[in-house]
């Protein structure tokens, strides 16, 4: 079996990282930029840290703040003509995974016409060229956007949320600057790291994981783990710390998929336009729980790195209950919502959400394969 791995060109990491974005601009030659993100990072003055940036070195750019949470097909189409009409040659894209996730759904159709109508990116794409370059910008701790080749896209007419697979969408440069995650609520900061966890988990555990994305993925957990709690109380270091572990966990996860989490997340957004790491968030633990007699050893491994005393020496079945506690623990204590229907979900909905989340491209990569009998009980059992 032959195993692929993809990661970006160059990526900066720490407090100040920002500031070589300007650098890298001038050496790629770029002349003008255009910056993808959304009004409320320009008006929490979010943004504008690297827009000051931009000014003070004389870039020409300009700037489309249309982004929208669960961006829609629309939303894509409107930004590819404003990326059209600017001239711009590269993108800086500024945000969580909304932001960066149309950056990359425009520079592929900037660079491959051919796909404009944004529907037919769906899935693994062999578009025949790299996307419009693109400088990213994470203001959250968890989708790791900046360094993957997957981006996400609401279907808004048909109610869908729908994943698009190409490694010519990975951004050329990321610039990981934990202090442009500090503007996060607490809220904000609790659900994306959960959707790093969530990441981190569900890519070691799915049918596509080998040895070298183990290692990221079991490194990812350990660092949220530890720093997740610190991070939603807002403290500087954790957030540096979960912005290197969600990163790692999207070198891992990018290149072997995700599972039923992801699957049954994403109708929740699409349906409810529920934030996609809330979704996620209170999915794990119950979906945790319904795969654990098909993951091996790994959940010992969960439990070790994350510092379950006698993970070493208790029984498997133990040692799968306990990681399994591990994450439902760490998910209350930073305020996740223990129930779907707390975030409007409606029983009656519940048949048709199952359909969606049985077709989701992340579902196959489940290590246990899930009816749309056993994923409407599962939603069930979280109302």
């Amino acid at each position: 079996m032959v195993n692929r791995m993809i990661l970006n060109e160059t990526s900066y990491f720490g407090k100040g990282a920002i500031n070589d974005i300007v650098p890298e601009f001038k050496k790629r030659n770029f002349k003008k930029a255009i910056v993808i993100t959304d009004k409320g990072l320009i008006e929490h003055k979010v943004a504008t840290r690297v827009t000051d940036l931009l000014d003070e070195a004389g870039v020409d750019y300009e700037v489309y703040d249309g982004v929208v949470p669960n961006p829609t097909v629309q939303n894509v189409k409107d930004g590819v003509a404003a990326v059209k009409a600017s001239g711009a040659e590269c993108m800086i894209a500024i945000g969580g995974g909304s932001p960066i996730d149309v950056a990359k759904a425009i520079g592929i159709i900037v660079t491959n016409p051919e796909y404009a109508d944004v529907l037919s990116l769906e899935g693994p794409v062999e578009t025949k060229n790299p996307c419009m370059p693109i400088l990213a910008v994470p203001t959250t701790s968890g989708t790791a956007a900046e360094v993957t080749i997957n981006y996400v896209i609401t279907d808004e007419v048909n109610h869908r949320k729908f994943v698009c697979v190409d490694p010519h969408d990975i951004p050329v440069v990321a610039f990981v600057d934990s202090e442009m995650m500090m503007g996060m609520p607490k809220a904000l900061a609790a659900a994306t790291g959960m959707d790093a966890m969530t990441h981190a988990i569900e890519g070691l555990i799915t049918k596509g994981a080998w040895e070298l994305t183990d290692m990221l993925h079991l490194k990812a957990i350990e660092i949220v783990g530890r720093s997740l709690r610190d991070s939603v109380a807002e403290k500087l270091e954790a957030r540096e710390e979960m912005a290197l572990g969600q990163y790692i966990a999207g070198m891992g996860f990018s290149n072997v998929g995700l599972g039923l989490v992801h699957g049954m997340a994403h109708p929740l957004s699409a349906w409810y336009d529920i934030p996609h790491g809330v979704a996620c968030a209170s999915l794990l633990p119950t979906v945790m729980k319904f795969n654990k007699e098909y993951t091996g050893e790994k959940y010992r491994d969960i439990a070790r790195v994350l510092n379950v005393e006698g993970a070493d020496t208790m029984s498997i079945e133990d040692a799968r209950d306990a990681a399994c506690d591990a994450i439902d623990l760490l998910s209350k204590d930073v305020g996740i919502p223990p129930t779907i229907s707390e975030l409007g979900v409606k029983a009656e909905d519940i048949p048709k959400i199952a359909e969606d989340a049985f077709r989701d491209v992340c579902s196959p990569g489940n290590p246990r394969d899930a009816t749309v009998e056993e994923i409407i009980e599962l939603y069930q059992s979280l109302m």
